[in-house]
């Protein structure tokens, strides 16, 4: 089952670069990441609970190239070469991505099986998950991510350390919508419609799809796509662009 949005993954030049931009503009303290050895590809983590934003870098062009199984790399580099930084693709979660995609492969979907990866932290420490691609048309399409819930980042300890950091700019900040542009409103019923195909989500009025506790919504008009982050109350507005992306930080109710 889908249970929300689990990551964004952000395409950059720097992940130390955006990583400091984050931390100065947007007040989110970044503490994770790691590298992709095999993959060409290295990454730094900000912890909004347990969805996240990955900053991710390309160190070797050439091997994340021969590593066509490693679409996250691909879909960075790709982003970067022809738009330069921003938000290249997203994961929703599953807690069962095998089950998942059994089922929607019963329903006729093309989503491809799925498939096992890892990276290793600067402690050493390997991090793993499982993901399954769609075959969708659409920039910035979604995949599916199961992780193994242990370890320094998804063991009980860490999760619950996660729910209650606090960021400088907002507490205990959390991810509630992601608003993703199109070019007019054919173009979102179309991809609402690929969507259910695929994915299995199902879209309501104003183009709204609700995952777990989040949202994504399809918006016309081909602005930027849009990140709401909700603080604690009390904390103070924000309405910026970073990375080809509008972040928009409110407290919450």
């Amino acid at each position: 089952m889908l249970t929300g949005i689990d990551h964004l993954v952000i395409a950059v030049r720097s992940p130390e670069a955006a990583a400091a931009v984050l931390e100065r503009d947007l007040g989110l303290a970044v503490t994770g990441g790691g590298r992709h050895e095999a993959m060409g590809t290295y990454n730094r983590l900000a912890f909004l609970g347990d969805t996240y934003l990955e900053l991710i870098g390309v160190f070797d062009a050439g091997l994340v190239r021969s590593s066509r199984a490693f679409a996250v790399g691909n879909a960075a580099l790709a982003f970067l070469e022809t738009h330069g930084e921003g938000l290249a693709t997203y994961a929703l979660a599953s807690d069962d991505v095998a089950g998942d995609v059994q089922a929607l492969r019963a329903a006729g979907s093309p989503i491809a099986a799925p498939v096992a990866g890892e990276r290793l932290r600067p402690d050493g420490e390997a991090v793993r998950w499982i993901t399954a691609f769609p075959e969708l048309g659409a920039d910035r399409a979604p995949f599916l991510i199961e992780h193994e819930m242990a370890g320094a980042e998804w063991g009980p300890e860490a999760r619950a350390a996660r729910a209650a950091f606090r960021h400088p700019g907002g507490g205990r900040v959390r991810l509630p919508t992601l608003e993703l542009p199109v070019a007019d409103e054919g173009a979102a019923g179309a991809l609402a419609r690929e969507y259910g195909t695929v994915l299995g989500i199902a879209f309501s009025e104003g183009w709204r799809a609700v995952v777990g506790e989040q949202e994504v919504v399809l918006r016309a008009g081909g602005a930027p796509p849009i990140v709401t982050l909700h603080g604690e109350p009390g904390t103070e507005p924000l309405d910026t662009e970073r990375f080809g992306i509008r972040w928009r930080r409110v407290a919450a109710m």
